[in-house]
C-alpha cells in the first residue's frame, strides 16, 4: 500500500544528523549542584565509556563511531555484517520533508527515514506502509506536581506526532509507559496515580485525536485503570484505529524482577494472549518490553499473523544494550515480519532514594535509558540505530511483500516442528516431567 501523502517525504536525506541536547530531568535540589549519584549508574557508565551526556565514548551511536573511524571500503563490510543487506545492499535512506527537519531542530528531535524494499513481482504490486517509531525522555523533575509531569509528555508526544503525520507515517508506536517517569524501581505506589481508563484517560484522549488527525493508526502503551476489576492496574498496549477509535489491547505478557525493574509491585502478567490486529494498513502484534527476552511470545504473535511487531521498551545500558541490537532482529528473522524496537531516553532522578537488593548502595536513578531505537525486516536487514541520548523519531517505508518472498526463500514456518514442540511443551508443564537426557553409560 502506497503511503497516504508520499510526496511529502523528500528534501533531505534522512542521514543527515539533527543534534540535540542531552534530557536529564532531574529534581530542583540535584540539578542545582550537580546530580549526586549516592551510587548510581553514572559512574558506571563514564568507566565503561559511557558519558555522563549518554553519548558513546561521545558519539550518539555506535554507527557514528564507525564512521569516524574506519575508511570507506571497511566501514561498508562492517556495517553489511552488522545491518544486513536488503535487497543485495545496504537499507536505503529516504529524503525527510524539509518542514519537518526545520520543526525537529527546534525541538532538539533526532529524525531518521529509511526503506525496505521488496523484489519487484509479476502477479502483485508493492504492499508498502509507512511506520514510524517514537523514543522520549522525560523533561519536568520528577518532584513537580503529576499533572505537570504528564501534561509536558503528551505536550511532547502531540508534536512529535504531528511530525510523524507530516511525513506520512501510517502506523506510529509509542515507547513504554512514555507519558510518566519510569517510577517503577522506586516500588512507591504513589505514581499508579499515573494509570487511565482507556476510554476517558488525558492521554488516550489526546492519542485518538492525534490517530483521527492523520489517518494514524498509532499504538500507545500506558498503564491501564481496570474500573470494572475494581480499578487493578496493568501494562497495557491500546491499538488506536486511523479514525481515532480503539481497536484492540494487549496486556503485558512478562513481568520482570531483574535489579531495578520491581515491575510486579504495580502490575502483574497480563490476560489477553499474543492478539493480532488487523489495521488499515497491516497487520499488527505488540510484545511488550520484556517479553522480547522470551523467544515463544514472539512467536505467539506470527502464528497468529502478525506482519509488523512492536517492542516498546524501557531498559537501561548496564543490564541490556549488548542485547538490544540482537533480539528484535532475531525474532524478525526467526518470525519473518518487521519488527520495530523502541527504547526510551534519558536519565531519571526520583526524590527518594531506593534499593532492589542487588546488593548496590541506595541510589536515586535507574540508569541511564539508551534510546538507539530501530526496525529489523526479515530478510536479516535493519535500519541504524536513533541516538543513544536524544529524542527521536524513526521512519521506515516497508513492502510487506517482502514478508512472503523471504518465507518462500527460506522456508522457517514451512520447515517448523510445531507437534513435537507442542507435545514437549505439554509434557513439561505437567508435574512429573523429566527431562530427555541420555546419559552416557560410561559415566
Amino acid at each position: 500500500m502506497q503511503s497516504k501523502n508520499s510526496g511529502v517525504l523528500r528534501a533531505l536525506e534522512a542521514t543527515t544528523p539533527i543534534r540535540l541536547g542531552v534530557h536529564h530531568a532531574l529534581p530542583k535540589e540535584l540539578s542545582a549542584s550537580g546530580a549526586e549519584d549516592n551510587g548510581s549508574a553514572s559512574r558506571v557508565q563514564e568507566s565503561k565509556g559511557q558519558t555522563n551526556d549518554g553519548s558513546l565514548a561521545g558519539f550518539d551511536t555506535l554507527e557514528d563511531m564507525l564512521e569516524k573511524y574506519l575508511p570507506e571500503k571497511e566501514l561498508s563490510e562492517a556495517l553489511r555484517v552488522l545491518h544486513g543487506y536488503n535487497q543485495g545492499k545496504k537499507v536505503g535512506s529516504i529524503p525527510i520533508d524539509a518542514g519537518v527537519v526545520e520543526s525537529a531542530k527546534e525541538q532538539d528531535l533526532d529524525v531518521k527515514a529509511f526503506e525496505f524494499k521488496a523484489a519487484e513481482e509479476e502477479l502483485r504490486q508493492p504492499r508498502k506502509v509507512v511506520l514510524g517509531l517514537v523514543q522520549n525522555s522525560i523533561d519536568v523533575p520528577t518532584t513537580e506536581p503529576f499533572k505537570d509531569q504528564k501534561q509536558s509528555l503528551i505536550d511532547k508526544i502531540e508534536r512529535i506526532g504531528d511530525l510523524a503525520g507530516q511525513s506520512g507515517v501510517q502506523i506510529l508506536c509509542l515507547q513504554e509507559a512514555w507519558n510518566m517517569p519510569f517510577a517503577f524501581c522506586t516500588r512507591e505506589k504513589r505514581w499508579c496515580e499515573f494509570a487511565e481508563d482507556l476510554e476517558t484517560g488525558t492521554s488516550m484522549l489526546k492519542i485518538k485525536e492525534l490517530a483521527k488527525k492523520w489517518d494514524m493508526v498509532i499504538v500507545t502503551t500506558i498503564l491501564e485503570r481496570d474500573q470494572a476489576h475494581s480499578s487493578t492496574v496493568w501494562n497495557t498496549a491500546v491499538v488506536v484505529g486511523h479514525n481515532g477509535n480503539i481497536i484492540g489491547k494487549h496486556r503485558k505478557n512478562h513481568i520482570p524482577r531483574v535489579n531495578d525493574f520491581n515491575e510486579s509491585t504495580y502490575y502483574m502478567e497480563g490476560n489477553t494472549g499474543h492478539p493480532v490486529f488487523e489495521t488499515k494498513y497491516a497487520k499488527i502484534g505488540v510484545n511488550i518490553c520484556y517479553g522480547r527476552h522470551h523467544t515463544l511470545n514472539w512467536m505467539g504473535f506470527g502464528l497468529n499473523g502478525a506482519e509488523i511487531v512492536f517492542n516498546p521498551s524501557a531498559t537501561v545500558g548496564e543490564l541490556s544494550e549488548p542485547m538490544w541490537s540482537i533480539e528484535a532482529r532475531n525474532a524478525a528473522i526467526n518470525n519473518s515480519y518487521f519488527v520495530g524496537a523502541i527504547n526510551r531516553v534519558g536519565t531519571e532522578t526520583f526524590p527518594n532514594e531506593f534499593t532492589s537488593g542487588d546488593e548496590k548502595p541506595a541510589h536515586k536513578d535507574f540508569g541511564h535509558f539508551y534510546g538507539s531505537s530501530y526496525f529489523a525486516a526479515p530478510d536479516a536487514s535493519r535500519t541504524p540505530a536513533l541516538a543513544r541520548n536524544k529524542d527521536g523519531l524513526m521512519i521506515a517505508e516497508c513492502d510487506l511483500n517482502l514478508i512472503q518472498q523471504v518465507r518462500d526463500k527460506w522456508g522457517i514456518q514451512m520447515t517448523g516442528r510445531h507437534e513435537m514442540y507442542a507435545e514437549l511443551l505439554a509434557k513439561y508443564v505437567k508435574d512429573g516431567f523429566e527431562p530427555q537426557i541420555i546419559r552416557d553409560p560410561q559415566l
